[in-house]
This record gives structure tokens, C-alpha cells and sequence, in this order.
């Protein structure tokens, strides 16, 4: 079989798996190296160490798995259109209103895994990443064809928008390369940018970190300036704005009804009230097959309460998106 065929059969076999898209790059150093130092050495990514420690892997993507040098990376389509709001509720991100996107995917990502070895000699490698590691997905996705880098750092895919879970398996098996989508479909559009409730968006394609509200009620676990509290609205967990206001989005964007990821209608708006009477064992219950986990309750009872002070105030009622 030759590299052009077991490509073939790979991204065929990506689809029957249920994702949604699949393209094929190398692992040699992405183009924007140098912008993730500059990034860290602003103090962008706040609290998140962990970049610190995985950027030479990052910048060297080679280097995660020794021996691999190809990546398969995937896509799977989450997006769902949010129900009418709710006064007293408090709004979480798309992604994240359902199972865990890493237990979700790691199953059909595994078989992928397993169908690349199949197709090598034994000892064949091919190890699988859902939002782990020091994998840098979007720009091996975009190497791979699967859509360009928006100015809200998001990957944007053509036909279907940004609301996609990326996923990769490292392989050293021999596959033929996609070839890289060069097009910078933003043209002039700035929306994503100007509708930014933080501000963290200091110029096309960089984002602030720590003014980014998906940041602050995820990964931030400290008290949050009040100036970006109130900018915060009714989000608890995560936020779409940037992808909101996106016209591909807007166009393209379809809605999922992928029974491995178990959308719930009650988790994309949950009562403030309702949470701010969570004990652990209550929040484990609710959350504890989702990525809200991440915030722990403490980070969640501190989103409520910053979502509940706002809406008395009157920002609840700033519709954006749909």
C-alpha cells in the first residue's frame, strides 16, 4: 500500500468513527514559534504554568513522541443553538454542555489509533491526544488542511465554522501529507474582536489570557477584578462570544446530534440559585461527567455569584448570538 493510500483509508476510517473531518501533516516546527515565546514572556497565559513547561515540545512537536512523524488530526462538530434565555440563569460555553469531550473522544480516537498500527509493521506507534499534552492542534491543523487560523485564534473551518473539538494521533507510519490551507478567510472582519466583552483580544490572532472570560471562569481560581467581573455577564463556565458573532459561523455552523457527546438541554443554561446551593456532593452529581469539573465548585460558586450581581444590574439582557 502506498503513503497516497493509507492516507485514503485513514481519513475513511476518521468518518466512519463519527468526526467529522481529517487531514494528515508532518510534525516539523510550526511557523509561529517565536509568537508563543513572545506570548509567554507577556504573562498572556496568567496562571497556566504548564505552557511554560511544555513550550519547547510545543515549538518542536516532533519531540512529543520520539520517532513519530506524522499527525492525524480530527475534528468533531459540537455545536448546538442555545434555547431562549432564562432571567437567573447562568450561561456555559457549547463545548462543554454535555460528556467530557476527553472521555467522549478518546474511544473513537483510540480505534483510529489502532487502525493506523494495523496498517504498519509491528511496533508501528500511534498515540492519541484529545486536548492534551503539548500537542499544538490548531496549527498542525491548519497544516493539514482542515481550515485557516481565525483572528479569535480559533481554527475555522470553511464548510463548518469553528465549533469543532480537535483531537491528533502522533504516528511514525508513512502517510502522504495534505497540503496546508494557506487562504486567510477574515479578510477585513473584525467582529469577534470588537464584541469581546473582556477586551482580550489586544490584536488579530492574540489573545490576552487573562482577560479572556473562558480563562477566568476555568482556569483563573482567584477573586476576579471587578472591572472584568461586570464585563463577564451571566458566564460561568467558558464563553462563545468570539464565535458567536463569527459570519462562518453564523452561516455554516449546523447543529450536532452526536450521541457520543450526550448533549443536555439543562446544562446550557443552569439556575444561579440552584447552583449557589450546590454542596461538593451536589456539584459531583450534576457536573461530574462533564468538563465543568474543571472549575471545582468554589470556582463555580464564585461564576454564580458573579453572574447573579451582574444580572441584578441589568447586563443579563445583552443578547449576542444565538
Amino acid at each position: 500500500m502506498t503513503p497516497e493510500e493509507r492516507a485514503r483509508h485513514v481519513k475513511a476510517r476518521a468518518l466512519e468513527l463519527g468526526f467529522t473531518a481529517a487531514g494528515i501533516t508532518d510534525l516539523s516546527p510550526p511557523p509561529h514559534a517565536a509568537e508563543l515565546d513572545r506570548w509567554l514572556a507577556a504573562g498572556m497565559a496568567g496562571t497556566m504554568r504548564y505552557i511554560h513547561r511544555q513550550a519547547a515540545r510545543r515549538r518542536e512537536p516532533a519531540r512529543i513522541v520520539p520517532g513519530t512523524t506524522r499527525a492525524v488530526v480530527v475534528t468533531r462538530n459540537y455545536y448546538k443553538p442555545d434555547p431562549p434565555r432564562e432571567r437567573g440563569s447562568g450561561r456555559i460555553a457549547r463545548y462543554a454542555r454535555g460528556m467530557d469531550y476527553h472521555t467522549a473522544l478518546a474511544e473513537p480516537l483510540g480505534l483510529l489509533a489502532d487502525y493506523l498500527r494495523s496498517l504498519g509493521p509491528p511496533g508501528t506507534v500511534a498515540s492519541s491526544y484529545v486536548d492534551a499534552g503539548p500537542v499544538p492542534e490548531r496549527e498542525l491543523a491548519q497544516r493539514a488542511g482542515l481550515g485557516w487560523i481565525g483572528k479569535n485564534t480559533m481554527l475555522i473551518d470553511p464548510e463548518r465554522g469553528s465549533y469543532a473539538f480537535l483531537a491528533t494521533v502522533l504516528t511514525n507510519l508513512d502517510l502522504a501529507l495534505d497540503v496546508p490551507f494557506a487562504a486567510d478567510r477574515c479578510g477585513s472582519c473584525t467582529r469577534c474582536l470588537d464584541a469581546c466583552p473582556t477586551g482580550a483580544f489586544p490584536e488579530a490572532r492574540v489573545l490576552d489570557a487573562t482577560r479572556c472570560i473562558s480563562y477566568l471562569t476555568i482556569e483563573y481560581h482567584g477573586e476576579i477584578e471587578p472591572e472584568l467581573a461586570s464585563a463577564m455577564d451571566d458566564w460561568i463556565f467558558g464563553c462563545d462570544v468570539c464565535q458567536e458573532v463569527c459570519p462562518w459561523n453564523e452561516k455554516f455552523a449546523a447543529a450536532s446530534d452526536d450521541p457520543a457527546l450526550g448533549f443536555a438541554p439543562d446544562l446550557a443554561a443552569a439556575p444561579l440559585d440552584e447552583l449557589l446551593a450546590l454542596d461538593e456532593a451536589g456539584f459531583a452529581r450534576r457536573f461530574g461527567h462533564t468538563a465543568i469539573t474543571r472549575t471545582g465548585l468554589d470556582g463555580m460558586t464564585r461564576n454564580a455569584t458573579i453572574a447573579r450581581r451582574n444580572a441584578a444590574g441589568g447586563r443579563v439582557d445583552r443578547q449576542i448570538g444565538g
